[in-house]
């Protein structure tokens, strides 16, 4: 059981003047993509430099795995990067975690920052350096769906000690998911379909005590009731503090039975506090979490509490 927040490698914060490796470990992405991320990068100070392979394309992949796996382990090895932030997800990362030099990233921790895909990343080093992470948006940039509010989330996030702190959004559609209740323990998880996909590979972290992060995108809610039942019948849920209820983007049209309904039913009975509405994820409006770090969940006052990573 990992419950205390000392368990966690935190790295430094990073600084104006940091250098920053961005990577693609996971779907391909473009210059143009990432362009508008490397602006807000640099108007913070840190000097963004993609990876060599950070634009590379092999089908659905950023490149083949031994060039994903090349750039991480780069970053990880070079003391002049300070900080790795993923491009985007998508999928591959879970093709390369196996080749990850877990001792270069033991002997200089860094902050490693993104979502979605990025989850079996960050699962990865939890597993292998208990390293903290920081869960939000990645380089590849897009101002309509990440605001400056989710700019300024991700900044304190980065370059900050602060706590963070995330109030539960009345027009979050996950709303309505809630069990009363307070927790603390430390945050763990991020996208649904990359904690079910770990069931069964040494990444799937004990989550006894933990507070369980869940957000996911375009998952019907049957497929969701699927992951969620089969993290139950593995036992993965068992002994759990919490569940903080992320967004679920374009999960439930066409369909009677709605994603909070099966958030609701799959959930509800686990006997600890839920949390929903979360503005955590692929929708609108992303707000930027640690992750492996101590965490208080609270229904009276609808907020996620952190301790930085």
């Amino acid at each position: 059981m990992i419950s205390e927040d000392t368990a966690a490698v935190r790295p430094p914060v990073l600084r104006p003047g940091d250098t920053v490796l961005l990577v693609s470990p996971s779907g391909p992405t473009s210059p143009e993509r990432v362009a508008r991320g490397m602006e807000l990068l640099t108007g913070w100070g840190l000097r963004p430099v993609p990876a060599p392979n950070a634009y590379a394309r092999h089908g659905y992949l950023a490149g083949t795995d031994d060039l994903r796996a090349a750039d991480l382990n780069a970053a990880f090895a070079d003391p002049e990067v300070r900080g790795v932030i993923c491009t985007r997800g998508g999928y591959g990362a879970q093709r390369i975690v196996d080749a990850i030099d877990m001792a270069a990233v033991r002997r200089d921790p860094k902050v490693v920052a993104g979502f979605s895909d990025i989850t079996a990343l960050q699962f990865a080093l939890w597993r292998g350096a208990r390293l903290a992470g920081v869960h939000g948006p990645g380089a590849a940039w897009r101002d309509e769906r990440t605001p400056l509010r989710s700019a300024e989330s991700l900044h304190a996030a980065l370059m900050t000690t602060e706590p963070v702190s995330i109030t539960a959004v009345p027009t979050e559609e996950t709303f309505g998911v809630r069990v009363p209740g307070r927790a603390t323990g430390t945050l763990l998880g991020g996208n649904l379909c990359m904690i079910a996909a770990s069931i069964g590979t040494p990444d799937l972290p004990d989550l006894t005590g933990a507070v369980l992060l869940i957000e996911d995108v375009q998952e019907p809610p049957y497929k969701v009731d699927r992951m969620l039942t089969h993290l139950r019948r593995a036992g993965a849920l068992d002994g759990l503090a919490g569940v903080a209820v992320g967004q679920f983007t374009d999960c439930g049209d066409g369909w009677d039975t709605t994603i909070v309904d099966v958030l609701t039913e799959r959930l509800g009975d686990l006997g600890v506090p839920v949390l929903g509405g979360l503005p955590i994820g692929h929708g609108p409006g992303q707000l930027t979490v640690p992750v492996g770090t101590r965490a208080t969940l609270d229904t009276t006052t609808a907020t996620l509490t952190t301790t930085p990573a």
